[in-house]
């Protein structure tokens, strides 16, 4: 460092060692707008809730739990995870009913809606993280190459974390004339991963845009942002609601469970299919991600407070992000859904269904899991009658 290195400000020279993967800051015209929105408060976008961001208790403790051996082996399943082997051969033909969603893992879904198609949150890169080194590592291959997918119309990002936000993936789909549909802020990361800005549409909460005939809209969702250890929280969070002419779909990106999701499906919904985060909770941070309960609750929230629809989980099975076993979310889900009613995919990754058809709804992640205890059972069955002891609830994944 040079005796002017030294003089220029501490932000210049945290700014001049931020690598691409990093992102960028909004500033200008981006940073103006971001001033007069009317969920920029403070210096920062607010929730639309109280939630806190940080996670709660001891951080030792935390650690932990997250280091333990026997947990961190819970945390990823004992073998290969079972891909859709022919996903490209079943994308070949057109949907038979007009919607169709392929889970490509964690919360990237190919959607077909009514002859348009939209990529939400893809993720095709190695590690969630900035560094090609460390950080959290995929579970499962990606289940078919980007480029195979085809032409675009739009992308949906819900916000920019880096399992939701993938460099690499966005400097792949710079280069095609797909359209990207991003919260407020987002579009400084990709002007800086060369995304042209013309093709780069930011919505604050509750506006619209239409694009190839559909309807997107972005909507609140109770989470948080950033891509380093200084968060400024000047790029926004959202769930999108997308409407084609025929058929309505629902995003959550990440969120924790709040009120807002009746006022989002009053005016959106009712939708054919929900993609809910149902995975990465923990009692450390619950203002923040869903339990699968809150998961499910959301869904009927959106729908008008009763079963409709498909509900497909997403955010799971992917990435090793919680304290939670790996098969967790599915199993949980799968118990909080048939006490709903309602409707739930449950995907292969990379297995394509169709909502108006006959739903994935097998136990796949069992052949591949640990064995995995229970607690929202145990909770439940203590609170109902806590005269009984529960059972020592302890098998492979459940029933069989």
């Amino acid at each position: 460092m040079t005796g002017a290195d030294a003089l220029l400000p501490l932000r210049s020279r945290l700014r001049s060692l931020r690598t691409a993967p990093f992102g960028a800051d909004p500033a200008g015209e981006r940073m103006e707008r971001i001033r007069r929105s009317p969920n920029f408060a403070d210096g920062v976008f607010q929730n639309p809730v109280g939630a806190r961001t940080r996670p709660s208790g001891s951080a030792l403790e935390l650690m932990k739990v997250y280091f333990r051996k026997e947990e961190r082996r819970h945390r990823a399943p004992a073998g290969p995870v079972p891909l859709h082997a022919t996903t490209l051969a079943d994308l070949a033909a057109p949907p038979a009913t007009g919607l169709r969603l392929t889970w490509m893992g964690h919360s990237s879904v190919f959607a077909e809606i009514d002859g348009r198609r939209v990529l939400f949150d893809p993720v095709w890169g190695e590690r969630c993280s900035p560094f090609s080194f460390v950080g959290p590592k995929r579970l499962h291959p990606v289940p078919a190459p980007l480029a195979s997918l085809g032409p675009l119309d739009v992308v949906v990002i819900s916000h920019d974390h880096y399992d939701h936000l993938d460099m690499p993936t966005i400097r792949a789909l710079a280069g095609t004339r797909t359209a990207f549909a991003v919260p407020l802020g987002v579009g400084a990361h990709l002007e800086r991963w060369g995304v042209p800005a013309e093709r780069v549409h930011e919505l604050d909460w509750n506006e619209s845009v239409k694009i190839a005939g559909l309807s997107l809209t972005a909507a609140p969702a109770r989470h948080f942002c950033g891509r380093g250890l200084r968060n400024q929280q000047h790029t926004l969070w959202a769930s999108w609601a997308v409407a084609g002419p025929e058929h309505r779909v629902y995003h959550s990106g990440d969120t924790g469970y709040f009120e807002g999701f009746r006022d989002i499906g009053a005016e959106h919904g009712p939708f054919d299919a929900t993609m809910i985060q149902i995975g990465a909770y923990s009692e450390y941070w619950p203002d923040i991600h869903m339990t699968p309960t809150e998961g499910v609750q959301a869904h009927l929230d959106l729908q008008g407070s009763k079963p409709h629809g498909v509900l497909l989980p997403i955010h799971w099975g992917t990435f090793n992000l919680a304290p939670h076993a790996w098969a967790e979310p599915g199993e949980w889900t799968r118990d909080a859904a048939r006490e709903a009613a309602q409707a739930t995919a449950f995907p292969r990754p990379g297995e394509p269904f169709e909502p108006a058809g006959v739903l994935p709804v097998d136990p796949w992640w069992r052949a591949v899991c640990r064995p995995l205890a229970h607690p929202w059972r145990v909770r439940k069955a203590a609170t109902a009658a806590p005269e009984a002891a529960p059972r020592g609830d302890l098998d492979l994944a459940g029933e069989r």
